[in-house]
């Protein structure tokens, strides 16, 4: 791969260069699907770090969904999600959907990744999302055809602008037939990002199926039940502001679907394992960047709240 220096940034028209600016030495990239992906895979994402200040770099990324990673000319990388280690990571990995924070220690190199919905899981991989679920796998133990697919595509990429083009053809020829259940996914899938106050079961009578096949469709495709999908998402709508926010923190404007601070600080202590204001105090300078620029380019701040 020739890839080797990365400034970073996007060439999405109206979006200012300053949305992508880091310290010397880090660049992040961002980049939109072809249309046809676009329910399928909920964005391309680059990374980059070179120079002293990169070696032994620690970062938080916020849960999400299913990732494919691949790095290039990367020194030794060691990952944690909750209780899970992967040290060092794979050259080319699965990062199961996640339900707890993800630190990594890096040491240089570039990284490029993109994001599975539920409903792109479905038309790539044929085992359950759940047996990957807050784990990372080597790609190749999942899929050995596609791993080596996808290193030889990104082999002949030569720049960073060629990367989307190369992932947008590789992906549209990977991709399988529709599912069966396609339609319940993308209910699911709203259900979890607007966050409906119903009760599962109401939710489960309301479609025609049983509570039980509705749990069962949510494992496989987007890894977890859907009162911990829905708790992710509440919980990340509630964060991201406090991240983005200035000064103080404000425990006022969290998510209506909590009751009070404390419900907040218990599924802060869940997901991030610390308090808000003890996590905002990490090494979170990649983490607020890329917020910020995925928004910009994809329109959420995070996977989990992507919306189809």
């Amino acid at each position: 791969m020739a890839i080797e220096h990365v400034t970073g940034g996007t060439e999405t028209p109206g979006i200012p260069p300053s949305l992508f600016a880091m310290p010397p030495g880090m660049a992040i990239r961002y980049d939109q699907p072809a249309a046809a992906l676009g329910d399928y895979v909920t964005g391309y994402h680059l990374y980059a770090a070179s120079g002293p200040a990169a070696m032994g770099l620690e970062n938080w990324f916020l849960p999400g969904t299913a990732n494919v990673r691949v790095t290039l000319g990367a020194g030794p990388i060691a990952v944690s999600i909750g209780r899970f280690k992967c040290d060092p990571l794979p050259q080319t990995s699965l990062f199961g959907p996640s339900s707890h924070a993800i630190h990594t220690v890096t040491n240089g190199g570039v990284m490029i990744g993109f994001g599975i919905s539920a409903l792109g899981w479905s038309r790539f991989f044929s085992g359950g999302a759940d047996r990957y679920a807050d784990r990372i796998v080597p790609l190749g133990s999942v899929d050995a055809g596609f791993a080596q697919r996808l290193v030889a595509t990104l082999s002949a990429v030569r720049d960073e602008q060629g990367v989307k083009p190369a992932l947008d053809a590789f992906l549209l020829g990977e991709m399988g037939p529709p599912c069966a259940d396609e339609a319940l996914i993308r209910a699911v899938a709203r259900l979890v990002t607007h966050d409906t106050p119903d009760a599962i079961a109401e939710v489960a009578e309301s479609w025609g199926i049983s509570p039980e096949r509705l749990r069962r469709l949510s494992k496989r495709h987007f890894g977890f039940v859907p009162k911990t999908l829905m708790i992710r998402s509440r919980f990340l709508r509630s964060l991201v502001p406090l991240i983005e926010a200035k000064g103080e923190i404000d425990y006022s404007n969290i998510d209506p679907g909590y009751v009070s601070a404390s419900h907040f600080l218990r599924d802060a202590h869940a997901v991030l394992g610390t308090t808000p204001r003890r996590f905002l105090h990490a090494q979170t300078e990649f983490l607020v960047a890329s917020l910020r620029a995925r928004a910009a380019v994809l329109g959420s701040a995070t996977q989990a709240l992507h919306r189809l």
